[in-house]
């Protein structure tokens, strides 16, 4: 390495500067590359409900003179005709759904009587009318479905009680019970936990409408209604059918009504797929960004290493002609060119770790796992060794005979 040190020291502000590229290079192609596993590994989250099989219906009505009872029965009417759709297997309503806009948070307690400081939120309620933990196609692991006779009337922001009964998450369950079988546990609810709601089930996943935190996304409980002012009509459909659903339901609910407008009808895995459409976005745009700064940085080092075979021509043919070997002049390249990737993956690496630490700091990203260093290094390191392979094949090309020329 000596003889490699010393022609490198008398370039050094070209070795820095390409140096330098490599590092910029490296520190944000390894944030570049966390930040895309990241987003692909949130985008395989279990949302805990039948993706593929489910149609959900929003619609608006233009009556202003329709009494509570005169609304539940018209729901009632509703549901009917959608559950005697062909290929439908089942309908209920909701008012939201993981991974789609809207959703109702609430703070809830262990006990009567705790502060708000005392409280686990925010807790994302889900509202459902008579088999809507089936229709969803949510699993439980523990306890049981609601009966009929615990769907209650619950209107939200009157402060109206909840209903007596609720199926937690498995998340949840563990952040107020640790190790303990929730079922037949109160938590409590309302200013204070002044009412009490007993757990009947517990659920494996639910994800909330909308992930902030990844730690909080099934933080979530469901509670059993009569009916929802502005909810969403959910259907289970065979997945064959599902298409003939969507083009057939809103003729079906305006038959019963016509003047309700159709705000929204989406089958739930498009509805997924425009959750995550940021994501994906942001995935090619970074994917663009690593490709653009890789090919600059080998163009960097093709195009140094190109000028110090042309300027080492004469040396190059003198080491030929005193006995050294192509292979020799390719492994001299080689090396060199190692030793300056290395030093600027070195400088990267410290680069990759500060930069994600103020990432942490102003954007609440969470930390980066110390594996994705050597997994940028070794991106960057291939790349110089390819991108030098070419100018090193001509230099262990030169012929002996080239010593002589300017003698």
């Amino acid at each position: 390495m000596h003889p490699i040190i010393s022609a490198l020291k008398h370039h050094k502000t070209t070795v820095i500067l390409v140096a330098l590229e490599i590092a910029l290079t490296c520190t944000i192609v390894i944030n570049a590359l966390f930040l895309i596993g990241d987003r692909l590994g949130a985008m395989q989250v279990t949302t805990g409900v039948a993706d593929n099989e489910l149609v959900w219906i929003r619609t608006s009505g233009l009556r202003d003179d329709i009494t509570p009872a005169g609304q539940a029965s018209r729901t009632a009417a509703d549901l009917a005709a959608l559950r005697a759709m062909p290929g439908v297997k089942s309908v209920a309503m909701t008012n939201s759904l993981p991974l789609t806009p809207g959703g109702w948070s609430t703070c809830v307690h262990r006990q009567a009587g705790e502060t708000d400081e005392q409280s686990v939120c925010p807790i994302t309620m889900y509202l459902g009318t008579s088999g809507f933990v089936g229709t969803l196609g949510i699993t439980l692991v523990k306890g049981r479905d609601f009966l009929p006779q615990e769907y209650a009337d619950y209107a939200i922001f009157s402060g109206d009680p909840p209903p007596s009964s609720a199926i937690v998450t498995h998340a949840l369950a563990e952040r107020l019970w640790p190790g303990e079988n929730p079922v037949g546990k109160p938590i409590h609810m309302g200013p204070h936990g002044k009412y009490a709601v007993h757990v009947v089930g517990v659920t494996s996943h639910l994800i909330k409408p909308s992930i902030n935190k990844p730690g909080d996304a099934e933080l979530n409980l469901l509670l059993p209604v009569r009916s929802i002012a502005g909810g969403r009509y959910v259907l289970r459909t065979n997945p064959a059918a599902r298409g003939a659903v969507l083009h057939d339901a809103p003729k079906v609910l305006e038959r019963i009504d016509d003047q309700r407008i159709i705000t929204d009808i989406h089958s739930y895995a498009d509805s997924v797929r425009d959750y995550w459409r940021g994501d994906r976005a942001m995935i090619w745009l970074l994917l663009v960004v690593i490709g653009c700064l890789l090919a600059l940085t080998a163009l960097g080092v093709v195009g140094l290493s190109s000028f110090w075979v042309q300027q080492r021509t004469h040396t190059i043919g003198i080491r030929r002609a005193i006995g050294a070997t192509r292979r020799d002049i390719l492994r001299y390249f080689l090396a060199e060119n190692f030793l300056i990737v290395s030093f600027g993956i070195v400088v990267g690496c410290a680069g990759a770790v500060g930069l994600n630490l103020w990432l942490m700091q102003h954007y609440e990203l969470h930390r980066m796992p110390l594996f994705w260093l050597p997994a940028g290094a070794a991106v960057l390191w291939l790349l110089g060794q390819l991108a030098v392979l070419g100018p090193a094949m001509r230099a262990a090309n030169v012929p002996p005979v080239v010593a002589t020329r300017s003698v």
